[in-house]
């Protein structure tokens, strides 16, 4: 009869066999929660070794990304069915359970964000490296565009009024945005580089006076390594409106050099240079020979013009070949008595008579 007494008690305008029974409901939906998730994630692990599909990679992500806190406040939301709580009471429990679950959501998309860019990162890693890299800044904008939304919901959750808040956010925005220009534009500009890709790491590119080679993509500047071994921080900003070069993705590298014979040189043999020329050109390995023209009479010497193309665009494969073509035709012009011109000047004496 005592015992019957005591579980008819009330606390809080609920008795306490019922507050025992919640009580019982939270503890047992934790255990078995948890108990369910380490389960499917070790078999899940399990699972991964022997499959190619990347579906199960994306479960376990989301399993990781349940924090306890979303199991303990869902089992209190369960428990919390077997009592009789007052409407004000009611109401508060909805709003922590409501904040709560907009976390664990916002925790969730984060890690949609994560395996997504994971796996497009491990797919341009072989094809364009740049890119892979350059995935970060669409992360992270991804992510806090994710976190921005559901921080809405959780004020809208606790019965503030958004409207009235993003009229007092859009203006002091405003001010922000004056304020962080140029950080702003930068990053605008990085977004441009990664999607339109101008260029990428690895690449060599000329930016007005300044060249090197690309070696970081950043949210704010990229980091290029010139020639001469110093590294050049230039803004993103800066980058897209300046003219780029970039030398990395020629396909032919076009070549034109000019030799200068002397003026005593027969027209015989001039007629026979601009084959003597194409037939060193052709023999050497990845060019391609284009014309060769006796071009001008100069100051001190009759101009024949070459140009040639490289198959390949590296540039010391290009200085390779003109050095060999340059020794080909030394020997040739010394073999045939042509002979180079060099600044000279002639004077002539006339005697009066």
């Amino acid at each position: 009869m005592g015992q019957n007494t005591l579980m008819n008690q009330t606390f809080l305008d609920t008795n306490l066999s019922s507050w025992m029974l919640g009580i019982a409901i939270v503890f047992v939906v934790i255990f078995f929660l948890r108990l369910l998730a380490s389960t499917v994630i070790r078999r899940l692990e399990n699972l991964t070794k022997r499959t190619r599909t990347e579906l199960d990679d994306l479960v376990i992500e989301l399993l990781r990304k349940t924090k306890g806190l979303f199991i303990i406040l869902f089992a209190i939301w369960l428990g919390s069915l077997s009592l009789t709580l007052a409407p004000s009471a009611d109401i508060w429990l909805r709003r922590v359970l409501g904040v709560g679950l907009l976390v664990q959501g916002a925790l969730w998309a984060t890690g949609v964000v994560n395996y997504l860019l994971g796996r497009q990162r491990r797919r341009q890693e072989e094809e364009d490296p740049g890119m892979a890299t350059a995935l970060g800044a669409i992360g992270f904008v991804a992510k806090a565009g994710v976190w921005a939304i559901f921080l809405l919901l959780i004020l809208q959750n606790l019965g503030l009024q958004i409207t009235v808040l993003l009229a007092g956010v859009s203006v002091g925005g405003i001010a922000v945005a004056l304020a962080v220009q140029n950080v702003l534009g930068d990053l605008l500009s990085s977004l441009s580089i990664i999607l339109d890709k101008p260029f990428v790491i690895g690449d060599y590119i000329v930016v007005g006076e300044f060249s090197g080679t690309v070696e970081h993509v950043g949210l704010k500047s990229t980091h290029i390594r010139s020639v001469s071994g110093e590294q050049l921080v230039i803004s993103n900003s800066d980058l897209l409106s300046s003219r780029i070069r970039n030398y990395k993705r020629m396909k032919e590298r076009r070549a034109v050099f000019s030799l200068g014979v002397t003026y005593d040189t027969p027209p015989e043999k001039l007629e026979v240079i601009p084959e003597m020329v194409k037939e060193v050109v052709e023999t050497q390995n990845q060019t391609r020979f284009d014309r060769c023209h006796f071009k001008s009479f100069g100051d001190y010497s009759l101009n024949i013009e070459t140009v040639f193309y490289m198959t390949v665009p590296e540039y010391d494969v290009y200085m390779d070949v003109q050095q060999a073509i340059n020794l080909e035709l030394c020997r040739l012009f010394a073999k045939e008595g042509i002979g180079f011109a060099f600044p000279t000047q002639t004077l002539h004496l006339e005697k009066e008579s």
